[in-house]
């Protein structure tokens, strides 16, 4: 009997022993629960902080600008030999012989010590960067900060400028210039007046819901003389995305509305012209265009230069372009010749040939810009050429749907 009770009674201790001995370990493992009978184990996690591809929690970021002619061997303390290693590599993605003064750049330095230096990141834009790395090995790539495109969009009335109005409206003075690029072929914004007006849906370009910059402009509108002029980007039988009109026709033209971006009209399209110089009654058929002496020409169309030189009846360097078999222009009294144009060259629209001089008989710094129908001189502020490629009728529908969907976007913007 006696036996037994001290046998029940060391069972008992044992088991005692044993709850106790589980207990102490389940605290000393963290937290635990039971569930039906089950003990379990919950333990902490730690997520470490990754930034440009590295963990960075074992760093001390130093964040800085670079300087006016501030080489890289002045930013790290590192030897000539790992300096000329990081040179070699980054070949492949940035020459750090390209690093520009005023980008921001960012130093990780190991957190022991020495403090040494493992990464040297490079902030090419506000959502590119590239990476420097001669922690072990010397290496470098290329990255890219995530973001998101929104849309958004801005209104506003002419004052005194279109940069001005899109400023006070709270518009990037960006979308002005693309603007302007957008309507080359259609509005002379040398000419728009007050109370004209915009409407332009854009995209913003979002990182950790801070803008980095902008996309494309979506849809505009831009009013002049009470006249609408709608533009809506789409891709139309190419990989390049173009502007139209709500009825399908292109806002490209075959010629731009001018070869330059001028001050004024100094002098225009006439048969009887009192010339500055020479004090001789004479025809002026083109249009003179003030601009600061060495302004960039550009070819308002594609083409190939037929002339280039020296014109001795007062027109100074010169550049002539035929465009097809009908249409020819004019550039007179150039400064100079834009690199690799010579006579015989092809040249695209857009293209700069030139720049604003005053050479041969010319009062002050100007273009003047002629263009021959079939050889025969014409207004140029007069022409209305037809659009390039409209969009053919067999492809409107799917043309109005993709209206239609951009309509409803512009209508969900706050």
């Amino acid at each position: 009997m006696i036996n037994k009770i001290y046998r029940i009674i060391s069972f008992l201790s044992n088991s005692f022993l044993l709850y106790i001995l589980i207990f102490s370990l389940s605290s000393c493992n963290g937290n635990s629960s039971a569930v039906e009978g089950k003990t379990e184990y919950l333990v902490d996690t730690v997520i470490p902080e990754s930034r440009w591809g590295i963990y960075i929690d074992d760093y001390n970021i130093i964040t800085s600008t670079i300087k006016p002619n501030q080489m890289l061997s002045e930013i790290l303390c590192l030897s000539a030999y790992k300096i000329s290693q990081i040179e070699a590599v980054a070949n492949s993605t940035l020459s750090v012989r390209k690093l520009q003064a005023n980008k921001d750049y960012h130093i990780l330095l190991f957190k022991d010590s020495l403090a040494e230096a493992h990464y040297f990141i490079y902030d090419i834009s506000p959502v590119e960067y590239v990476v420097y790395a001669f922690k072990d090995s010397v290496t470098s790539y290329l990255g890219v900060i995530p973001t998101d495109t929104v849309l958004n969009r801005v209104s506003g009335s002419i004052h005194s400028s279109l940069w001005n109005s899109m400023i006070d409206n709270g518009g990037s003075p960006k979308l002005a210039s693309m603007l302007s690029d957008i309507y080359s072929w259609t509005i002379d914004f040398f000419g728009i007046q007050k109370q004209d007006s915009f409407h332009v849906v854009y995209q913003e370009i979002l990182s950790n819901g801070e803008i980095v910059g902008l996309g494309n402009i979506i849809a505009s509108n831009f009013i002049t003389e009470k006249k609408d002029h709608i533009a809506y980007r789409y891709k139309y039988l190419s990989d390049r995305e173009e502007y139209f009109d709500e009825n399908g026709n292109s806002l490209r033209r075959a010629f731009l509305k001018a070869p330059l971006q001028y001050s004024r009209i100094s002098s225009g399209f006439s048969n009887a012209r009192l010339h500055p110089i020479t004090k001789v009654v004479r025809p002026h058929h083109g249009v003179d265009y003030a601009a600061p002496s060495g302004t960039p020409v550009y070819s308002v169309g594609d083409g190939t230069i037929i002339e280039l030189g020296w014109d001795n009846k007062g027109g100074g360097n010169y550049i002539r372009i035929k465009h097809n078999s009908t249409y020819t222009t004019l550039y007179m009294h150039l400064k100079g010749f834009a690199s690799g144009i010579s006579k015989g060259t092809h040249v695209n629209q857009g293209q700069l040939i030139g720049y604003v001089g005053s050479t041969g008989l010319a009062t002050g710094p100007h273009l003047d810009y002629r263009v021959y129908k079939d050889g025969t001189a014409i207004n140029p502020l007069r022409m209305d050429l037809p659009a390039v490629d409209p969009i053919a009728p067999e492809h409107m529908d799917s043309f109005l749907v993709f209206i239609d969907q951009i309509e409803k976007r512009i209508n969900m913007i706050d």
